[in-house]
């Protein structure tokens, strides 16, 4: 854990290499950015104003509301493991991208609405659709468990799985291919339009979430000890797991699953800061905006002109890290 003085220069430090990740990731690709000459390139020029710098923006936003979403899942499930996906968001925006993919297209009930629209508008209403089955599975009394919501989103998780699998299985070849590469993240899609639908609802959660550090510290405690506190646990629940559906939906419906993000951030952060969220979720916030901003990079550049998925990247990332944590956990857990 770094020392006092060093704990002090983290967010300088993370901010500074955003400043970095961010023109670095705009300058590379099959169309080299010339700075000085950017203005006199026209094909240049489009390709930083159309194509990239959207999509930087959308890496810098999605990252950064992931991590933060994931801290706030490990401190509600009090459950270093615990990430977004577990209340069933990515899950139902994955059944719904999945019926878009392979039975709605050209279906003329939704003929209207182009591809590029309608998979946004039904991954995110799938993924609402979902939290809201586990969020009611997990209400009890008038509290809302847990326990019972992770065995929820669980079982939720692996229901639309195997509904998932077999739409899959009569999906043509181009469906099959789209849902594919959506199921492992990909930023391609992100223009002006998405910005202008997807910052709003990112930016406002990601702002917010920080001001409820103090109430996720008394978390940890326990709810019994939050109480004491003088904490209102459950509509802090309450607001904390709205906060999270609905960015995790977002983030989900225009970039697809990308996994890990939410899981490995905040525990590196607590590594290097401790488990204090005033200092953990802004910290957070910029190392998932950096990873995702340079993962992104190489997800474009590394087999240029194919592209490769995202998701995968920053999975071949977390599963390593995902694995050391079981290892160091083992003893609390019971495992051999």
């Amino acid at each position: 854990m770094l020392s006092g003085p060093a704990r002090a220069l983290l967010l300088p430090g993370l901010v500074i290499l955003l400043i970095a990740a961010v023109p670095l990731s705009l300058s590379v690709g099959m169309i080299q950015i010339d700075w000085p000459r950017i203005g006199d390139d026209d094909t240049a020029s489009i390709a930083l104003l159309q194509l990239r710098l959207p999509r930087v923006l959308l890496a810098v936003l999605i990252g950064a509301v992931m991590a933060q979403t994931g801290a706030v899942a490990q401190a509600l499930f009090r459950n270093p493991l615990a990430e977004p996906g577990l209340i069933g968001v990515s899950a139902g925006a994955a059944l719904a991208a999945a019926l878009v993919h392979t039975a709605l297209v050209g279906a003329s009930a939704v003929a209207v609405l182009p591809p590029s629209l309608l998979l946004p508008i039904a991954a995110f209403a799938g993924g609402l659709a979902a939290a809201f089955v586990v969020l009611r599975l997990a209400r009890r009394d008038g509290q809302t468990d847990m326990t019972t919501m992770l065995l929820a989103g669980t079982a939720i998780n692996a229901f639309v799985a195997a509904i998932v699998g077999l739409l899959s299985a009569r999906a043509d070849d181009a469906g099959l291919r789209g849902f594919t590469l959506w199921m492992y993240g990909n930023l391609g899609r992100a223009g002006w339009n998405e910005i202008a639908v997807a910052a709003p609802l990112l930016l406002a959660v990601g702002l917010w979430l920080p001001r409820e550090a103090r109430g996720l510290d008394a978390l940890l405690l326990g709810d019994a000890e939050a109480q004491h506190l003088g904490i209102d646990v459950e509509r802090l629940k309450r607001r904390l797991l709205i906060a999270v559906v609905l960015a995790t939906g977002a983030a989900v419906s225009l970039a697809g699953v990308i996994g890990f993000v939410g899981l490995v951030v905040p525990h590196a952060i607590r590594l290097l800061a401790g488990p204090g969220h005033r200092l953990l979720m802004p910290a957070s916030a910029l190392l998932g905006a950096i990873l995702l901003t340079l993962a992104d990079t190489v997800a474009r550049t590394a087999a240029a002109p194919a592209e490769w998925p995202v998701g995968a990247l920053t999975s071949a990332l977390g599963a390593p890290f995902f694995l050391a944590l079981l290892l160091r956990m083992r003893t609390r857990i019971g495992l051999p």
